[in-house]
């Protein structure tokens, strides 16, 4: 069976389709050591894991040089994938779990990345600057925008301007209805066909 990551993005060289399988073959293992996703749902990494952070490469083709902090990355979603994808980008996955890190760290090191560095503790200790901060469901949008903003660059190299972009499920209204108009919601559903993203959205905001 083909899967899912080649059926949506058939044009992968081969290095890329090698760090994918590799990481398919490296969460399961980890997973039964430090737990970093559910393990009712480590039979769907692929899918709700992987491919689900990957929706932000569909959204937005990251410009070489782009810098890229990934908030409560966990295990390193959606940081890990997209540093696969976009190799000229380099990648700031912060958490303060230190077990989950490690999984991280080891995962992204044996897939041969080069362009992903982390950082155990808050993101308030963070002085850097980036183009965009991306996460997963970590907390509502304008509490995350508040916490981030200092960290987003004010120059411009992407097609979008810089911001925050998150990977979100169920009703979002009222979570942006005081930043409505700095944000954009796009449905998931629009580029996987899966059952698991129809209620799936990416909210990108302006900073």
């Amino acid at each position: 069976m083909e899967h899912l990551i080649f059926k949506y993005f058939p044009k992968l060289s081969e290095q890329k389709k090698q760090a994918f399988l590799k990481m398919m073959e490296l969460y399961p293992e980890w997973n039964e050591k430090i737990n970093v996703i559910s393990r009712k749902d480590i039979g769907n990494l692929e899918t709700n894991h992987i491919l689900h952070s990957l929706s932000i490469a569909k959204f937005i083709e990251f410009k070489p040089g782009t810098r890229v902090l990934d908030f409560g990355t966990g295990g390193g979603f959606p940081g890990i994938p997209l540093a696969v994808m976009f190799p000229d980008i380099h990648f700031h996955l912060v958490d303060r779990t230190g077990k989950k890190i490690k999984v991280a760290s080891e995962i992204a090191q044996e897939c041969g990345l080069a362009n992903v560095t982390f950082i155990h503790g808050d993101v308030a200790e963070c002085k850097d600057k980036f183009d965009f901060v991306v996460s997963r469901a970590v907390m509502p949008q304008q509490d995350l925008l508040k916490i981030c903003s200092k960290n987003i660059a004010d120059t411009q190299r992407n097609a979008i301007p810089n911001g925050l972009i998150t990977l979100k499920g169920g009703e979002l209204e009222s979570e942006i209805q005081h930043i409505k108009n700095r944000c954009l919601i796009q449905d998931i559903s629009q580029y996987f066909s899966e059952p698991y993203f129809k209620t799936k959205k990416i909210i990108y905001t302006q900073k």
